[in-house]
């Protein structure tokens, strides 16, 4: 038996809580793991926004694949399906908060952690994350317990506000939540300065450009960071590209040669990284959205990658109600969030040549399933 997280936003708690709680959904992406999870199975139940642990579900078959939605009044994007059994399906009052001592100081990835740190959020940045064995047990018994004997964790005037979600309807009649960060000053770096050392965010082009090029990718990088980048990356192959071998429109291209990094194979791009550090997220998201925007059938895994404590920043700026409309979908599907920590994590395996770039999905968060 094995445990893996459960991701559920408040939206989709309150779907799963009205229904009779037989199946539970994931999305496409999801179905190389799903494939592994075996009837005995457990998933252990996580809501974002309010970061509780609500529930434990048997699962009771292998995954299958079903595009007939569940539920009438959205659209259904959860179409790798289980059946599954609930031992524990908790209000969310008595839903147990991730910094309740009973969980964090017993939990291996929480309990070496100062409170308020986000390190821990590496276990629940995306559904089917295998919780390890120890884990696992300890949240379903806490959970079981929380049960038969609950403990009310009231849900503050904050939380109320989290729960808050605004759903635009795009042209295709899907229903999709969006958020409308609030304003926050910008200090931009002092003009002129002249750093001592390579900037963080050329440290993270460089270490994605050589976890590319170990995989047997084409890499190319923007002409105007190349030179800054090879001072760090010093390439073993004749991976670095001079010219894109694309066959766009001028727009496009030039939207393209701009990404900070690109994975390439053969003619196609599998992988495209903006590099976020102390300036604004929003060139990087803006480029993303141009992209999408001008190249709507182009099937491009796009990535902000930026520190950790900018999670929520680029997150929410992904779910802005101007990128829901886009042709190609909502932006917030079709980009993620990575990281530096996962790009400095990542490099060190030591296995990459065998691996293909879907090795980036363990560490890619997406808005939607984000504590945003």
């Amino acid at each position: 038996m094995a445990y893996y997280v459960n991701i559920f936003s408040p939206a989709t708690y309150q779907i799963f809580t009205h229904s009779d709680r037989t199946l539970s959904g994931f999305r496409e992406r999801h179905k190389g793991v799903a494939s592994t999870i075996q009837p005995g199975d457990k998933f252990i139940c996580y809501v974002t926004k309010l970061s509780r642990w609500v529930g434990v579900l048997e699962v009771k078959s292998s995954c299958f694949v079903d595009p007939a939605p569940l539920f009438s009044e959205i659209q259904d994007p959860f179409v790798i399906r289980f059946r599954v059994q609930p031992s524990v399906w908790l209000p969310l009052e008595k839903a147990i908060p991730m910094e309740a001592d009973l969980l964090w100081n017993n939990l291996s990835f929480t309990q070496h952690l100062p409170k308020k740190s986000a390190g821990w959020t590496i276990m629940v940045r995306s559904s089917l994350k295998r919780l390890a064995d120890n884990d696992g047990a300890y949240l379903e018994k806490i959970l079981l317990d929380q049960l038969n004997n609950p403990i009310i964790f009231n849900l503050d005037e904050t939380d109320h506000k989290k729960l808050k979600t605004t759903i635009v309807k795009t042209q295709d009649y899907r229903q999709v939540p969006v958020a409308i960060p609030e304003n926050e000053n910008f200090v931009p770096e002092a003009q002129g300065a002249q750093p001592t050392a390579p900037r963080d965010s050329i440290l993270i082009q460089a270490l994605l450009a050589e976890v590319g090029e170990r995989m047997n990718l084409k890499i190319w990088l923007p002409r105007s960071d190349r030179q800054k980048v090879l001072e760090i990356w010093k390439p073993k192959t004749h991976c670095l590209l001079q010219q894109l071998p694309l066959n766009y429109d001028d727009a496009t291209l030039k939207t393209i040669e701009n990404i900070d990094v690109l994975w390439i194979r053969g003619r196609s791009i599998v992988r495209a990284f903006e590099v976020e550090h102390t300036t604004s997220v929003y060139s990087g998201i803006l480029r993303m959205a141009d992209l999408m925007a001008l190249q709507p059938n182009l099937n491009i895994q796009a990535h902000i990658v930026a520190p950790l404590e900018r999670r929520d920043k680029v997150l929410k700026e992904i779910s802005r109600p101007v990128f829901a409309f886009l042709e190609k979908g909502p932006l917030s599907e079709s980009c993620s969030f990575i990281s530096y920590e996962s790009v400095q994590e990542l490099s060190k395996e030591k296995r990459l040549e065998y691996m293909s770039d879907a090795v980036l999905d363990a560490y890619a968060e997406y808005a939607e399933e984000a504590d945003i």
